[in-house]
């Protein structure tokens, strides 16, 4: 293989890296990647906690709430999709050294995600009836009766949700990750807090819970928005009245956040298909696809935390024409993904018997969750980390749409389509959903990395890199 072959198929051409002006050092990247992951792990364990105090209630209360956040997540995933759009094109524009046309895009993401929290909090509170039982069919009189109550309260946090997210993804664009992590932590303590008070000391229900989410909220919502306003900041946001709509920027939010909106929507209406499959293997086997999911989650959350630091890194790469280094930082940030996960995988698996123990499951359904838990550890270390980690680097240079149309597409024909036909055809238990995650994930993962090697990621840039 001659000179030139060698270099077209190397992941990054070491001799264009100023490695002596690296954008981010070892110590920097740390700084911005720690607090990420941290977050991320702390809100996971938060809402383990919060569906076990509404637990507390009866079962009536954590069905309702069950269902409306089955909705809420949904919603949830438009708003991240638009967060994301606004840590790519600011991350960009820092890179490029404009920070006037950052805090300008700024000011054109806050006011696209506030008209589009709105009116979707409207249409949901006006039709939540007749929404939650087109979803959901017919269910016990108790039930729907807490979960309008239970939308109602939720839908109208919204906005507040959306306008938080927004604001910690500026604050992540401009790499400062802590702020966001410290005002999230104090969320989530807050909301416990608040169930505390509301669910076991007023009595108050689904209401309760509800009740806290919304306030704690608007508390960390208003926090963000304040610390927009001081001075000496990478992005400084003020005239909040004062926005007029930009139609060219909030074209490139859109061309970022729609695409990624849908291919998270197409995730949630796969769960629910996957859900659907679950549901006719009888109880045992529910309980133990519904642990197996919050284990299986805990244990990615630190490497998903790298792939959120990973946009900002790549975006600011992308924007001051930093290509090779761009490059770097996607293969050194999978890396460490691979070893975060590896551990974590290894962790949760020694944690998985207490939990069962504690959790007070069945023999039957412990044995079948143990059974997929050796399994996800042993796999998901081998091909996780190639099928996520890159695609967020691919993201924050602009080349969404591939990533939306690849992951819906393995999402449908191997996660969904094979976990129903193991279990239609073949009589599989709840394995198959994991055996069809598998096959999703190393699909994904060759996908993936033939992209990253072709450089065809780099052709769908937001912005004009710097000259």
């Amino acid at each position: 293989m001659n000179v030139e072959k060698k270099r077209r198929f190397r992941l990054y051409d070491k001799t264009k890296i100023d490695w002596e002006h690296l954008l981010y050092g070892r110590r920097a990247l740390f700084a911005l990647l720690i607090p990420v992951i941290v977050e991320q792990l702390l809100n996971s364990l938060m809402g383990m906690v919060d569906t076990m105090m509404v637990s507390n209630v009866g079962s009536a209360a954590i069905s309702a709430v069950s269902l409306v956040d089955s909705v809420n997540n949904l919603v949830i995933q438009v708003f991240s999709a638009l967060a994301a759009g606004a840590t790519i094109i600011c991350a960009q524009y820092l890179g490029k050294k404009d920070r006037e046309g950052c805090n300008r895009a700024a000011g054109q993401v806050f006011l696209t995600v506030t008209v589009i929290s709105v009116v979707l909090t409207v249409l949901c509170i006006v039709f939540r009836a007749p929404l939650l039982s087109l979803v959901f069919g017919k269910v016990e009189k108790e039930v729907m009766s807490d979960c309008l109550v239970y939308f109602l309260l939720t839908a109208l946090s919204y906005p507040f949700m959306a306008l938080f997210s927004t604001g910690s993804s500026l604050y992540r664009a401009a790499g400062n990750s802590r702020f966001p992590m410290a005002v999230s932590v104090i969320s989530n303590i807050g909301n416990v807090a608040g169930n505390a008070i509301f669910i076991f000391g007023l009595h108050m229900g689904v209401a309760g819970a509800a009740l806290s989410t919304l306030l704690s909220r608007v508390v960390c919502t208003l926090v963000i928005l304040i610390a927009l306003r001081r001075p000496g900041q990478e992005i400084i946001f003020r005239n909040y009245l004062r926005i007029r709509p930009d139609f060219r920027i909030i074209s490139m939010v859109l061309a970022v956040g729609i695409p990624s909106g849908i291919e998270n929507g197409m995730f949630q209406f796969g769960k629910l298909a996957i859900q659907s499959t679950v549901s006719t293997m009888g109880t045992a086997a529910i309980a133990a696809q519904a642990m197996t999911i919050i284990l299986e989650m805990l244990n990615g959350i630190g490497a998903i935390g790298v792939g959120i630091g990973l946009m900002t890194v790549v975006g600011q790469c992308i924007g001051a024409g930093r290509i090779e280094e761009a490059k770097y930082y996607i293969v050194k940030l999978t890396v460490y993904a691979e070893a975060i996960l590896a551990v974590s995988c290894a962790l949760t698996l020694l944690l998985t018997k207490p939990v069962i123990l504690l959790g007070g499951m069945e023999a039957e359904s412990g044995r079948l969750c143990m059974e997929m838990m050796i399994a996800i550890t042993i796999v998901k270390p081998i091909v996780w980390v190639l099928s996520f980690i890159p695609g967020y680097g691919m993201r924050a240079a602009g080349d969404v749409g591939f990533s939306m149309v690849a992951s819906s597409a393995t999402m449908w024909l191997c996660r969904v389509a094979l976990c129903i036909y193991l279990v239609r055809a073949w009589g599989f238990g709840p394995m198959a959903v994991w055996i069809g995650m598998f096959a999703d994930w190393t699909v994904r993962s060759i996908l993936f990395g033939w992209r990253f090697v072709s450089g065809r990621w780099l052709k769908h840039q937001v912005l004009k890199p710097a000259a």
